[in-house]
């Protein structure tokens, strides 16, 4: 038995034990009621199997958390655990099993606690527990095997799932398979057929384990290293999941899924590839050989509803006056270029600062996978294409920007420059296309400058260097620095204007800069953003056009 002992707001509600497992939730039905609005129906679960006992999510609207954590999978359950659902938290009090009041805590007979409160049971659990998985991951794999040999599912379109009568004939093909197994006594451990369900669906025609994850809005990034080793960014921290997949040909199934309905391909001869899911959450797969060991996904995630510039604004990733004067510089067609490392939130804020183009004109955005989510009504989107399997049909960004130019755009949103369409686009920066935007990693505005020469010099012509520098000076106004600070907040760390050139150096100069302070107890960095007091070169010019710009953005 299980005894627990449920308290709201400190104040203790009940004490009551489990025999074999109990559902609690806000349904009439269930095991024990909660009175919470933030309780699902049948919230939480709570059962025993193989002298243990378990605690698992029943798909709850709002989560469950275990020990201040949210609870993603199944875990064991020990004395002194803590659950909240809602206002309400579940104590695990006690765990009876057959060896009750042999003063071990309801360990097996041959087990005894250690010393350390810690190392006799967790070592204990967790070899017992690692056994259940194995047992687990095998159960998946044959039901899976079984599935394929009665369902082609290799190529199934993500988007049409919800509609389809596959999903319907794939668990109905699940149960029967399932029904089979335990005539067989292949199924002999006692298991939740519906988790096991739940998962065996998931891996054939969802996105297996991480599902549940790309459903929590908290999580910015999924990285799958291998099969059991899921990673997650939360509030800017990594941390590792207790979810897996049940083998590396479930992996890549997903993978499969995830490539097959944007015309991408990924195999030993091309084991790379760049995708997004349907919701635009950007994808990248690497598969063996290269990734050694097994195939590897990275999921940025983007957020169902696109934040706007309030929402930065509240995360302390800028200002009110920065973001004034970027409206201005955006609104009065400054060329800007936003510049960042991995991860530092540059495609977010590009698409926030787009927010602000007006809605009469023609945007064209060109990127490798398309993740930018405009709201101006005259937008074209391009996309660019990857070989196919013959090496042949590719489509390059540069490309496409220069079809670009052909297009009559009033605008031109690059979404990452990389390589030789950095000169293209200076060139369309300085021809009559202002107001364009676009996105380059670099650690610094000077670094930043440096990478556009270097890109400039793939594009294959042989400029002089100053040649370069002055076409940087002369289409490049302004450059957004984004940085991921250490405790995990992205910030704007410096608006930086190009004023132009002193001999061979184009000279920058900032506007605005975040000083960083230390860490705080909360594990925050103090400090602040700060204008400079220098005010850019284009305003006064603005001024002449009577274009007002409050002086006070500066002091």
């Amino acid at each position: 038995m299980l005894e627990i002992e449920i308290t709201k707001k400190g104040t203790k509600i009940l004490t009551t034990t489990i025999q074999l497992q109990a559902v609690i939730g806000r349904s009439p039905d269930v095991d024990v009621r909660l009175d919470d609005t933030l309780c699902s129906r049948k919230h939480l679960k709570i059962f025993k199997q193989d002298d243990m006992w378990f605690a698992t999510d029943m798909n709850s609207s709002n989560g469950t958390f275990y020990n201040e954590r949210r609870l993603l999978e199944s875990v064991v359950l020990h004395e002194g655990d803590k659950l909240k659902i809602g206002s309400y938290e579940v104590f695990v009090k006690q765990i009876m099993n057959k060896t009750e009041g042999n003063g071990s805590q309801g360990l097996p007979a041959d087990e005894t606690m250690a010393s350390d409160p810690v190392s006799g049971p967790v070592l204990s659990y967790s070899f017992q527990q690692h056994l259940i998985t194995e047992k687990l991951d095998n159960l998946k794999q044959e039901i899976h095997r079984q599935l394929l040999d009665e369902l082609d599912l290799k190529n199934i379109d993500l988007s049409k799932l919800k509609t389809s009568e596959v999903k319907y004939k794939a668990t109905e093909a699940v149960k029967s398979i399932i029904a089979k197994l335990k005539t067989d006594n292949i199924l002999d451990t006692p298991i939740d057929e519906a988790i096991l369900l739940k998962d065996v669906i998931d891996e054939a025609l969802g996105l297996g384990p991480i599902e549940t994850l790309l459903e929590n809005k908290s999580i910015t990034e999924v990285m799958i290293n291998a099969k059991d080793q899921i990673y997650i960014e939360e509030s800017g921290k990594l941390q590792k999941t207790q979810l897996r997949f049940s083998s590396d040909r479930a992996v890549m199934s997903v993978i499969e899924r995830i490539v097959s309905p944007i015309g991408r391909r990924i195999d030993e001869s091309s084991p790379t590839v760049d995708a997004r899911l349907k919701d635009g959450s950007r994808v990248h797969v690497i598969i063996p050989p290269l990734a050694i060991k097994g195939p590897t996904i990275t999921i940025r995630k983007f957020s169902k509803t696109p934040y706007v510039i309030d929402d930065l604004i509240k995360f302390g990733s800028l200002t009110e006056k920065m973001s004034e004067f970027l409206k201005i510089a955006i609104g009065t067609r400054k060329n800007i270029i936003i510049s960042g490392g991995t991860g530092s939130g540059k495609t977010t804020l590009l698409n926030v600062l787009s927010n602000f183009i007006t809605q009469d004109e023609r945007i064209l955005t060109i990127e490798d996978a398309a993740e930018l989510k405009l709201n101006q009504p005259h937008v074209v989107a391009l996309e660019a294409r990857p070989a196919n399997i013959e090496g042949k049909g590719a489509i390059t960004i540069r490309e496409l920007v220069r079809n670009a130019l052909r297009m009559r755009p009033d605008r031109i949103i690059v979404g990452e420059c990389r390589g030789g369409e950095a000169l293209d686009m200076l060139q369309a920066m300085n021809t009559g296309h202002d107001g364009s935007l676009t996105t380059l990693h670099a650690n610094s505005p000077r670094d930043a400058l440096s990478r556009l020469e270097t890109m400039v010099l793939m594009s294959g012509m042989e400029l002089p260097v100053k040649a370069i520098r002055e076409q940087i000076k002369s289409a490049v106004d302004l450059i957004v620095q984004q940085t991921r600070f250490k405790d995990g907040i992205r910030r704007i760390s410096a608006i930086t204007e190009v004023q132009g050139m002193e001999g061979d150096t184009v000279v920058l100069q900032d506007i605005f800069a975040f000083e960083a302070g230390e860490i705080d107890q909360a594990g925050k960095i103090t400090g602040g953003f700060k204008p400079t007091g220098f005010v850019p070169k284009f305003v006064e010019e603005l001024r002449a056009h009577r274009i007002d710009v409050p002086q006070e953005i500066f002091q």
